[in-house]
This record gives C-alpha cells, sequence and structure tokens, in this order.
C-alpha cells in the first residue's frame, strides 16, 4: 500500500465493518462517510446496543502511537472528571486497534448542532468548560505529542512549500518577503507576551469541533475530535471562537473570559499572541494542504488550491495580518 499517495485505497467499505468485527461490534452492512479529510471518519450502524457508534481510521504516518495513546489518556481524563467530551471506547482494555494495515478507535456517536456564538450566554457557557478542560489540561504535560511554535506552524511549513515548488515562480519573491515579515510579526508577538505558560490544548477548537445538544440528560455544548490535541498558549482554543470586528471580537473574548476564569486562570499577556497564532496558522494551513496533494481526497475537496489566484490571496492575507500583529491587543479598546 503507497500510504503517501493513496493513504485509504485499502479502506473498503469491507474492511471498515472487518474492523468493527474484530473488537467485537457487529455492523449491521450500513456506514455512512463524516467530514473529514485528515483521517477517515464513519458512522456505523451496529446490530446490537449501541446502535451507533463512529469509527476513526487515523492518517498512516502522521501519529506515533504513543503521540495517539497520549490524546486517548487525556480525553479520557477529562470525561472521567465528567467534562462533556466524546472520549473513545475502551475494547479489550485498549482504545486504539490495528486492522488491515490501519489504525482505528470507535467512538459513542454524540449528536448536536453548531454552538450560536453569537449569544452571549453561549459563549460564556463555552468558556466555562474551555476552563475546566484547560485546568486538567494544566496538571500535567504531554511527553509524545508536539507543541504548537513558531518553528513548527510558521518557519518549517513556509521552508516545505518553497522546497517542494508550490508558490508559482512569478510570486514567489513577493511570497517570501511577505512571509519573512509575517514571521518577524509573530517573533514581535511571541516577544510582546513573554514567558507564557504552555499547557495541554484541544488545538483545534473551532466552532465545527463543538456539538450543542438541549436535553433532560446533556445540555449544552460536547467537545470533540482531539485530534490536534498539542502543548501551546491557553489562548489557541479560544481564538478561533472570535470573528468579526473588533468590537465584536473585544466583547466575544470578554464573554469567554467571564466563563473561562470561574475554572482557570487566564494570563492576559496571551492576547498579544491571537494575531500572531492566526498568522501560524494561515501558513501551516496553506503547507498542510500541499503535503496532502498526492491525496486523492484534497483535489477534489480544494480544487481552488494552488491555482495563482490562490497564492496572490495568500499574499493579501498575510499582509493584512501583518498590519494586525501590530495593532494593540483585543483587551484594549
Amino acid at each position: 500500500m503507497d500510504t503517501k499517495s493513496a493513504p485509504y485505497t485499502g479502506l473498503t467499505p469491507e474492511c471498515v465493518l472487518a474492523a468493527l468485527d474484530s473488537v467485537e461490534l457487529r455492523g449491521d452492512g450500513r456506514l455512512l462517510g463524516l467530514n473529514s479529510y485528515e483521517n477517515r471518519v464513519y458512522q456505523i450502524w451496529l446490530e446490537d446496543e449501541p446502535a451507533l457508534v463512529v469509527a476513526k481510521f487515523y492518517r498512516p504516518e502522521r501519529w506515533t502511537d504513543a503521540q495517539i495513546a497520549e490524546e486517548h489518556s487525556f480525553v479520557q481524563e477529562l470525561a472521567e472528571r465528567e467534562l462533556p467530551v466524546v472520549a473513545p471506547l475502551a475494547r479489550g482494555g485498549r482504545t486504539l486497534h490495528s486492522h488491515g494495515g490501519y489504525r482505528f478507535a470507535v467512538y459513542p456517536k454524540r449528536g448536536g448542532r453548531a454552538p450560536e456564538l453569537e449569544d452571549r450566554e453561549t459563549l460564556e457557557w463555552m468558556g466555562r468548560f474551555i476552563g475546566r478542560i484547560h485546568a486538567v489540561g494544566a496538571l500535567a504535560p504531554f511527553r509524545a505529542r508536539p507543541a504548537l511554535d513558531q518553528m513548527s506552524f510558521g518557519i518549517e511549513p513556509r521552508d516545505y512549500l518553497l522546497a517542494h515548488g508550490f508558490i508559482p515562480p512569478d510570486l514567489a519573491t513577493a511570497w517570501t518577503s511577505v512571509v519573512a515579515q509575517a514571521l518577524a510579526g509573530v517573533s514581535r508577538c511571541y516577544e510582546r507576551a513573554g514567558a507564557v505558560r504552555n499547557l495541554r490544548l484541544h488545538g483545534d477548537c473551532h466552532a465545527g469541533n463543538v456539538l450543542w445538544t438541549e436535553g433532560a440528560e446533556s445540555h449544552g455544548p460536547h467537545f470533540v475530535d482531539f485530534d490536534d490535541a498539542r502543548m501551546g498558549p491557553a489562548v489557541q482554543d479560544l481564538w478561533m471562537l472570535l470573528s468579526g470586528e473588533r468590537a465584536a471580537m473585544v466583547r466575544q473574548l470578554a464573554d469567554l473570559l467571564a466563563g473561562y476564569e470561574d475554572f482557570h486562570e487566564f494570563d492576559t499577556r496571551e492576547l498579544h499572541l491571537v494575531e500572531a497564532l492566526r498568522t501560524l496558522r494561515l501558513i501551516h494551513y496553506a503547507a498542510w494542504i500541499a503535503r496532502r496533494w498526492d491525496d486523492p481526497a484534497f483535489p477534489a475537496a480544494f480544487p481552488w488550491f494552488n491555482t495563482q489566484r490562490y497564492w496572490q490571496d495568500r499574499i493579501l492575507e498575510l499582509r493584512e495580518q501583518i498590519a494586525l500583529m501590530d495593532e494593540p491587543p483585543l483587551w484594549s479598546n
């Protein structure tokens, strides 16, 4: 199996169901592919209770077994403390399994809708749970999983894009220059923030990874998909929930922190990192698509990637970020 150019070629419906059989979960033949590009995720109907599970098949060679085990252990730790997270099911005393050359985990199916982030009470509610997640995340570090830093999210992705010829020749000078300016701005933001503390994070805490439920037994947010869990500053799990003009983001941040600080202290110096982290995410995202371009799913899902217009837009986007990183942090009106 060529795990780089076609990592999921062998992951047929028969393979998926056989993998479930290997952990004594009997599918009734129905499965539904869920929205995921990095991994392959399926909702599967079972013959017995529980009637539905979700199986996640990890992209080959992305994480080591030890790194996946740390993700699972962190989520289980949160679940044991009654936080609203979706933890992998243990089968035969393990949460990480292997079948047909694929590693996978099985999760209980949890429904829900997207949270209404324009609602101030919803933001405060989510802030409380993120604060609780971080209170647990601060108790011990990850040992195997990487950290979110300037090297792994900025410098290394830039070097990858240049080394593999993704930048059009006529835009290479402009793109290289603007990325250099952007990374210099990121460094200045980190210098202004000072020695902020890193802790275990969700890592990709946007609205798509939060399910809102309303019911007698479960009400409020449920946090899913800790696949990008890393060490990093607490504000990483907050800034992606902010949107709109500066005044709107200031209000949203205040609502989040009103709940957050009920359970975990927030170091306001980290607000210097909001636009820096956004800048790093933009550079990292472009390189993430580039690294996966040989996977047939990516050209189909991102047909606009690597066009002339795409890189022109990225240059303009980073120029905007350079200006934003020199503005006062959001807490300052």
